[in-house]
C-alpha cells in the first residue's frame, strides 16, 4: 500500500508558476534568530532579501526606478541604463532591464567582490571598474563617472540611486507593508544599513504612519560618516572598510537620517560584519553577505542593549554566494588583517598561508605539472612548496612550469620533479622582516622554516600586506 507523504507547511503555501523572474521580486520570507543568538530579551527577525531572483534588497528598487523613468518617458525602447553602483544595485538594474530589453553601463568600484562582477558580465551587462579611494569631486569617483558617461550617451538614463525618489518610494510602497504584515503588525524596531538610503528613508516614511512606536536603527561600518553624525553630530572623514554596499562618505540625498534617533546607530567594525555573516551560516544555515553580517551585529547589540522585550527585524541584504571568495576565504580575511593572530614581530607573521596550519598549497615531487598548474590556478598562487613526507625539497613557481612544458601539452604530464627548484634559501620563522630585503632583491620568494619543518612562503604582496595593516 503506498502512503501519501504529509505536505510540509511550505509546500501548502507554494506560490503558483509565473511567467517572468520579475514576478519573483519582493514576497521574501522571514527567519526568526531569536533561539540561534544571544539576543537579549527581544525577539529578532531577519527578512531574506537574499531569496530576490538578483539575489538582493535591490532588486526593489531597480524595478520601481526603472519603471518609474519608463513611466515619465525618459528611459525609451532600446535605451541605455547607466549606474554608479556597489554592485547589488546594478544586478537589480540588468535583472530588470535586460528583461526588458535595455542596455546597461554600470560603474563599480574596485574593492567589489568578483563575483558580482562576473555575474555582470555573464548577464552581458558592460562594467567599467573604477578606484574605490577617492571621493565625490574626484574625476576617477565611480558616481561621477556614470553621470558623464550619461551625459554623452544618446538615449542613456543615470538611474543615480542615491537622489532617485524612486528608491525610497519602492520600501515605503511595497517592503514595509509586507514586514508589517508578516509580523503581524507588531514591531518595535528595524535594524537598517545605508547605501544609497532608500531603505532607511523609505522603511522610516511607512512606519511613522502606521507604527508611531517602531523605531529605525542604523548599523553603520566603522570608517563611515553616517553614525558620528547621528549619534554626536560630528563630521568625520571618511575611513576605508571591507563591508561592501553600506557605509558612506557623504549623506546621499535620498538618506532621511533624522529617521534615527541619537543613539541609535552602530558603528560596527569589519572583523564583527565578518564574524557575525559566518555565525549566521554557522548557527542559522543562511549563506548572506558582508553588509548582513554587519545589520545582525548591530541588531544583536541594540537587543542585547534593552531592559524589556521587543521584537526588531533587520535584513539578510543579499546573498554570501557573492562573497566566497572574501568574508567566506580565510586566506582573503588573513591578508585584511580581520583573522586573530598574535604578533611577535618575526617573519612568522607575514606568512599568510600557513602550512602547519593546513593552509598552504603544495605539491608532491611525484605529482605531474598538470596537477601543479591546477593547483596554481585554484589557490591563485604564482609558486608551490613541493614536499616529500613533510619535508620541503623543492619549489615549483610559473617560470619553472612553463620552461618545462614548452615543448607540447604531453609535457603536463611529466613529473613535479622534473621542473622544481632544489635549491633553496631558506629563512627562520623567528628571523626579523629586515631578513627579507635581500631575498625580494634577487627577486626571490621567502621560504620559511621552523627549524627543519615547513611553515609557508612570503612574497612582496605578504610584505606590502604587513606594511599596510601596520
Amino acid at each position: 500500500m503506498i502512503v501519501a507523504a504529509k505536505a510540509s507547511p511550505a509546500s501548502q503555501a507554494a506560490p503558483a508558476p509565473v511567467t517572468s523572474a520579475l514576478d519573483l521580486i519582493g514576497h521574501t520570507p522571514v527567519l526568526e534568530l531569536t533561539g540561534m543568538f544571544d539576543c537579549g530579551p527581544c525577539r529578532l527577525f531577519t527578512k531574506l532579501e537574499s531569496a530576490n531572483p538578483g539575489g538582493s534588497i535591490k532588486d526593489r528598487i531597480a524595478r520601481t526606478m526603472i519603471e518609474a523613468a519608463e513611466a515619465d518617458g525618459r528611459l525609451k525602447p532600446g535605451g541605455v541604463i547607466i549606474e554608479a553602483t556597489a554592485g547589488n544595485t546594478g544586478l537589480g538594474l540588468a535583472q530588470v532591464g535586460i528583461l526588458k530589453g535595455y542596455r546597461l553601463v554600470l560603474v563599480v568600484p574596485d574593492k567589489m567582490a568578483r563575483e558580482k562582477i562576473q555575474h555582470l558580465r555573464g548577464l552581458g551587462v558592460d562594467v567599467r571598474i573604477t578606484r574605490s579611494d577617492v571621493g565625490k569631486g574626484h574625476p576617477d569617483y565611480y558616481q561621477d563617472i556614470a553621470q558623464r558617461l550619461a551625459d554623452d550617451t544618446p538615449g542613456a538614463v543615470y538611474m543615480n540611486q542615491f537622489s532617485n525618489p524612486a528608491n525610497p518610494q519602492a520600501h515605503e510602497t511595497f517592503t514595509g507593508p509586507e514586514l508589517f504584515e508578516q509580523l503581524d503588525g507588531d514591531i518595535d524596531a528595524v535594524v537598517v544599513g545605508v547605501g544609497s538610503g532608500g531603505t532607511l528613508t523609505g522603511l522610516g516614511r511607512f512606519f511613522r504612519k502606521v507604527s508611531p512606536k517602531t523605531e529605525m536603527v542604523l548599523a553603520d561600518p566603522v570608517g563611515s560618516v553616517l553614525e558620528p553624525l547621528i549619534n554626536r553630530n560630528e563630521k568625520v572623514e571618511a575611513g576605508s572598510w571591507i563591508v561592501e554596499g553600506i557605509g558612506e562618505d557623504f549623506v546621499p540625498d535620498n538618506c532621511d537620517l533624522s529617521l534615527v534617533k541619537k543613539g541609535d546607530a552602530y558603528a560596527v567594525t569589519d572583523r564583527e560584519s565578518v564574524q557575525a555573516a559566518r555565525d549566521l551560516l554557522s548557527k542559522a544555515g543562511v549563506l548572506g553577505g558582508s553588509s548582513s553580517g554587519t545589520l545582525l551585529a548591530a541588531a544583536l547589540r541594540y537587543c542585547r542593549a534593552q531592559t524589556e522585550p521587543k521584537r526588531v527585524v533587520t535584513f539578510v541584504c543579499d546573498s554570501g554566494n557573492k562573497y566566497l571568495s572574501k568574508v567566506f576565504n580565510d586566506h582573503w580575511l588573513a591578508d585584511q588583517g580581520l583573522t586573530e593572530r598574535k604578533i611577535t614581530g618575526a617573519l612568522r607573521d607575514l606568512v599568510a598561508r600557513n602550512a602547519q596550519q593546513g593552509g598552504a598549497e603544495t605539491v608532491a615531487p611525484d605529482d605531474t605539472l598538470d596537477t601543479a598548474y591546477k593547483r596554481m590556478r585554484t589557490a591563485d598562487v604564482s609558486q608551490l612548496p613541493v614536499l616529500d613526507d613533510g619535508r620541503l625539497i623543492g619549489l615549483l613557481d610559473e617560470s619553472d612550469l612553463l620552461a618545462a612544458v614548452e615543448g607540447g601539452p604531453e609535457r603536463f604530464g611529466n613529473r613535479v620533479a622534473t621542473a622544481m627548484v632544489a635549491k633553496l634559501n631558506t629563512l627562520q620563522a623567528s628571523e626579523p622582516l629586515d631578513e627579507l630585503i635581500p631575498i625580494f632583491e634577487r627577486d626571490e620568494v621567502a621560504i620559511i622554516l621552523e627549524g627543519r619543518e615547513f611553515v609557508g612562503l612570503i612574497t612582496r604582496v605578504d610584505l606590502i600586506n604587513h606594511l599596510r595593516r601596520s
